[in-house]
């Protein structure tokens, strides 16, 4: 089999996945397009990525095939993984976590992104409605913001008084290790941009009628209160960053960096091994000579407009 491109019939499965995955930056800079003439002065300053873009996909996709062998070796050794993903708001959590979730098994991989607690939850332990979405044997749960929400944005917008807070400081890292003695892979990521980074993407999405739905009032408050979340996140990182689940940062201003980083620092903490599989053959079609197949009213169908 060639890999020459220029015929649809002989192309290898790897160009055919980098062609998709270019569709999808493409789409991205189309978006680019639509930005308002005031944010595209802002945006010529922005420092621009030197990673090139077809060794980012190439990258991205050998990562990713690494990342469903990491889900088989979960599965087949009946690990529980647990990744957390914090940060500063428009930091590129998002991102990261849909590059590892695009090709692995979705019964086994879930991703918890909490809304505010109920009045009942409230009223609760702290960490007790985090417990339920824990992992069984064999699965992966990435947390989309977690139980440190107490530590950053309730303790920084007043949702928790310094009780509340101190108390959560007491109790999480043995709360951590408790997880981690059951057996849980514990791994915590904060992500991390600049002042100037955080503004323009929050620029980007005030004028993006696509994205404003990323942006909720506590974003905004955050852009105000950046100096409050600095302390928060400086006294989080002293008496949470325990030797059984320690903190890693990723730069975010890069997002491509942040993904690629992020994606094999996460393989580098598990010692994983492919696991052998039988050969899977697809079995013959079974005909059945005397079956006519009903024809279906046109109506049925989604309309053929493309």
């Amino acid at each position: 089999m060639t890999d020459d491109p220029k015929d649809p019939h002989e192309r290898s499965w790897m160009q055919i996945e980098l062609e998709d995955d270019f569709d999808e930056e493409l789409e991205n800079e189309i978006d680019d397009g639509r930005i308002p003439l005031e944010l595209r002065a802002l945006l010529a300053k922005r420092k621009k990525s030197t990673l090139d873009r077809g060794f980012y996909f190439q990258e991205l996709l050998r990562l990713q095939a690494e990342l469903v062998k990491l889900q088989d070796w979960v599965q087949h050794q009946g690990l529980k993984l647990v990744v957390l993903f914090e940060g500063r708001d428009s930091a590129g959590k998002g991102g990261v976590i849909k590059r590892i979730t695009q090709r692995v098994n979705p019964r086994a991989c879930r991703v918890i992104a909490l809304p505010a607690p109920t009045n009942r939850e409230r009223s609760q332990w702290y960490f007790q409605r985090y417990v339920p979405h824990l992992p069984a044997a064999g699965e992966m749960v990435l947390f989309d913001r977690s139980w440190y929400n107490r530590a950053g944005v309730e303790r920084v917008m007043g949702f928790a008084d310094e009780r509340q807070v101190e108390d959560f400081f007491r109790d999480v890292p043995e709360f951590e290790r408790m997880l981690v003695r059951s057996g849980i892979i514990l791994v915590k990521y904060w992500f991390s941009i600049t002042d100037e980074e955080q503004q323009l993407r929050f620029l980007m999405r005030i004028h993006d009628p696509i994205k404003q739905w990323k942006l909720s009032p506590m974003d905004l408050q955050s852009r105000v209160r950046w100096e409050q979340y600095t302390k928060a996140k400086e006294e989080m990182f002293a008496r949470t960053n325990i030797p059984e689940a320690p903190w890693t940062i990723v730069e975010g201003n890069d997002k491509k960096r942040a993904r690629l980083n992020c994606i094999a620092h996460l393989l580098s903490t598990i010692p994983y091994e492919e696991v052998p599989h039988e050969p899977v053959t697809l079995p013959e079609r079974v005909f059945d000579p005397d079956y006519e197949r009903a024809t279906l009213p046109r109506e049925l169908y989604v309309p053929d407009r493309y």
